[in-house]
C-alpha cells in the first residue's frame, strides 16, 4: 500500500512538472485569458519575461521598470597603479620629469597626467596607451593590427559609440562574441548593456584615440532611421509615454532596456525588421552631447 501511495504521489509531481514547463509567459490581467486576447484582439508587447497589452498596461510598466533602472553615472575606479608610476616602474620616465607634469596639472587645475606627460613631450600616445593597457588588464590593439569594422556587427547605437568612444571591430557569430576598440578606458557598465541587449559576450581593447574617432566618422555618417536620440527628459512618466508611443507606431513586440553610465538605451524589437534603438540621456548629463567623459588619469 505505501509502495503505491509514493508513486501515485511520484506521478503527481511528474504532472505537475510538465505543466509548470507549458505554462506560458506571464501577462498582465487584461492579457490573462486566451478567449479575451482573441476577442479583443489586443496587441501584447514583451518586457522582461512578461506581457503586456498596448493600450492599457505598457505605459504603466514602463514607468515602473524605468524608476527601478534609472540613470546612473558610475565613479570612476581607482587603479592599482598610479599611470605616472606605471611609466616610472617601466622606465619610461624619470622622476623630475613626473615631478613637473604634476606641477604643471596642478598649476592648470585641468587635464589628466597622461595628457600632461605627452604635451611635455615626455613620453609618447602608444606608451601611455600601453600603460592604460597595464592597469585595466585590457589587451591593446595595435595601429599595425587595425581592422575595418565587418558589414556583420550587431546594431549599436551610434551616439553610444561616440559618448564612450568605442568602435566594434569584429563579430563572431559561432560564439556569439563583440569585439570592441576604446580610445580610453573601457567602460564595463556599457558593455554588460550590450551584452544584455543583444544576448552576446563582448571583449575589450584599447587603442588610440585617433582610431577610434576616425573609425565612427563612416558609421556617425550612417545614422539612420533605425536609432532615436533625446536628451534632458523631465521625468520616468515622459520616458514611458514616448516608448509607448513608438511601440504603437512601429507595431513593436518586445522593448529591452539597459542603463549606460548617464544614458538609457531602449530597443523596440519590430520582427523581421531592424529593431529601432531610443538613446535617452539624464538630465544630469553634460549639455550639448552625449560624450562621456574619459579618465586617462
Amino acid at each position: 500500500m505505501a509502495a503505491g501511495a509514493l508513486h501515485l504521489q511520484a506521478l503527481r509531481l511528474a504532472w505537475s512538472g510538465f505543466w509548470c514547463s507549458r505554462r506560458p509567459q506571464p501577462c498582465c490581467s487584461h492579457l490573462e485569458r486566451s478567449w479575451r486576447r482573441l476577442v479583443l484582439r489586443r496587441p501584447a508587447v514583451l518586457m522582461d519575461g512578461v506581457q503586456y497589452c498596448l493600450e492599457r498596461c505598457l505605459e504603466e510598466g514602463v514607468t515602473q521598470r524605468l524608476h527601478r533602472t534609472g540613470f546612473s553615472p558610475q565613479p570612476l575606479v581607482a587603479h592599482r597603479i598610479p599611470l605616472g608610476l606605471l611609466l616610472l616602474s617601466r622606465q619610461q620616465l624619470t622622476e623630475a620629469q613626473l615631478e613637473a607634469a604634476l606641477a604643471a596639472q596642478r598649476e592648470a587645475g585641468r587635464g589628466r597626467i597622461g595628457e600632461w606627460l605627452q604635451t611635455l613631450g615626455y613620453v609618447t600616445e602608444l606608451q601611455v596607451l600601453a600603460a592604460l593597457a597595464r592597469q585595466w588588464s585590457c589587451p591593446m590593439l595595435r595601429p599595425a593590427a587595425a581592422m575595418a569594422a565587418a558589414p556583420c556587427i550587431p546594431q549599436v547605437p551610434i551616439a553610444l559609440l561616440e559618448a564612450f568612444q568605442m568602435l566594434p571591430l569584429k563579430y563572431v557569430s559561432a560564439t556569439s562574441t563583440l569585439y570592441l576598440a576604446f580610445g580610453d578606458r573601457p567602460d564595463y557598465t556599457v558593455l554588460y548593456a550590450i551584452e544584455r541587449m543583444l544576448e552576446c559576450r563582448t571583449e575589450p581593447c584599447l587603442a588610440l584615440p585617433g582610431f577610434v574617432r576616425t573609425g565612427l566618422e563612416p558609421l556617425a555618417a550612417r545614422r539612420g532611421e533605425n536609432e532615436i536620440g533625446f536628451a534632458r527628459l523631465p521625468n520616468d512618466e515622459e520616458c514611458a509615454r514616448i516608448i509607448t508611443s513608438y511601440c504603437a507606431r512601429i507595431d513593436a513586440s518586445e522593448i529591452r532596456l539597459a542603463a549606460c553610465g548617464p544614458h538609457l538605451w531602449i530597443r523596440l524589437l519590430r520582427g523581421s525588421r531592424s529593431p529601432l534603438d531610443l538613446v535617452l540621456r539624464s538630465s544630469q548629463a553634460p549639455e550639448g552631447s552625449l560624450m562621456h567623459g574619459a579618465c586617462a588619469s
